[in-house]
């Protein structure tokens, strides 16, 4: 396989963008990382693009010239943009391609993700008991693991209040003003144990990433940040995942523990070895969660390492940089690529008051998406 580069970087800022499409709002990332790379969208060989409500991704050729170059739609949920990822590497690292464009975009309606049970293979009753909504599975999936490893309800306020405190910092976040504990563990509580600050909103926003080989990289002067290692792995038996209609007795693996390992041995580094970390975090348990699956840390320590500020910006491992889901919400198409995107701005320095200091040189994005997909990215500076 051949060396994969990062080459450009683009994103439409997330929130609400009342006049302006899904397809829009890809676009214009698209252009703005077509700018960055100092490349035009007929130099592109292929396109690689997901979104879960904002129309089909190929579409944004409309948007930006009929070149007639293979673009193809991508739709794993929450992993939609990382698989997107994976995709268009894959493309270059075979040596098919020199260059490419992986895009990510999505409009969501207002008010909670609707999923259908029919498109999971689950009955109707499934849905009735309303477990299709997505808060209630992820907070009955939470109160299990607490249970389990320890976690309190102030370590969970305290992955939202570093979310809000890290996104003040990002242009691209939805929510900028920091929330404090308090704030974060007394507002309403939407799914025992999780409170409104605990959660992300559906959102709306877009990001593109320009690739290239190593070749095409040295001739823009742009081989600065490379993808070491790029894996997705869906669930293995005894896993219980989101929509899961049953849960094993003894617990199988799970598709985050498959990824993040095969990235790893891929990259040929371990967990201690990465300086700036985006873990999925639909969520406050969430990336409390996957931050034991992805290796960083044993189930139950994350209540030392919340406490003592580990996760922070000037922390042993900075987590989600930019805010996360959390801060900056979840359109589900560009979600995984938008923490390519800060782990890119990571590794150039350009995240001013979010940047990481000590120079950063190695970063990991995870994305997790339903029902049960888990993508991972490891780039290297």
């Amino acid at each position: 396989m051949s060396d994969v580069f990062i080459v450009g970087i683009g994103i439409h800022p997330f929130g609400r963008t009342d006049g302006l499409m899904g397809l829009q709002q890809g676009a214009h990332a698209a252009r703005v990382a077509l700018a960055d790379a100092g490349v035009d969208w007929r130099d592109m060989q292929f396109g690689f693009g997901g979104s879960d409500a904002a129309g089909n991704a190929d579409s944004i050729v409309n948007e930006l010239g009929l070149t007639g170059l293979p673009f193809i739609n991508v739709k794993n949920g929450c992993a939609t943009g990382g698989s997107a990822l994976i995709g268009a590497w894959q493309a270059i690292a075979s040596g098919q391609n020199d260059i490419g464009i992986a895009i990510g975009f999505d409009k969501h309606p207002r008010g909670a993700f609707n999923a259908m049970p029919a498109e999971y293979g689950l009955p109707d009753w499934y849905g009735a008991m309303g477990m299709m909504v997505t808060t209630q599975f992820f907070a009955m999936k939470l109160q299990r693991y607490m249970a389990l490893h320890g976690i309190s309800q102030a370590t969970l306020g305290r992955v939202a209040e570093k979310a809000f405190a890290n996104a003040a910092h990002a242009d691209h976040a939805w929510r900028r003003v920091p929330v404090d504990l308090d704030t974060i563990l007394d507002s309403p509580m939407i799914s025992d144990p999780l409170t409104k600050y605990m959660f992300c909103s559906p959102a709306e926003g877009g990001v593109a990433l320009i690739l290239a080989s190593e070749k095409k990289a040295r001739e823009l002067g742009k081989a600065q940040v490379r993808i070491k290692a790029a894996a997705i792995r869906t669930r293995p038996p005894g896993s219980f995942e989101v929509f899961a209609p049953s849960i094993a007795i003894e617990r199988g693996g799970a598709p985050t523990l498959l990824a993040s390992a095969a990235a790893f041995e891929m990259a040929g580094i371990g967990p201690d070895d990465i300086d700036v970390a985006q873990l999925q975090d639909t969520e406050s348990g969430a990336e409390i969660m996957h931050m034991a699956e992805n290796g960083f840390c044993a189930d139950g320590a994350q209540e030392e390492w919340l406490a003592e500020g580990w996760s922070r910006i000037d922390g042993r491992l900075p987590v989600n940089t930019d805010g996360g889901c959390l801060a900056c919400g979840e359109p589900i198409g560009a979600s995984g690529l938008r923490q390519v995107y800060e782990n890119v701005t990571q590794l150039l320095g350009r995240g001013g008051g979010r940047q990481v200091p000590g120079n950063p040189r190695t970063a990991y994005s995870h994305v997790y998406g339903a029902p049960g997909i888990s993508g991972v990215t490891i780039l290297e500076r």
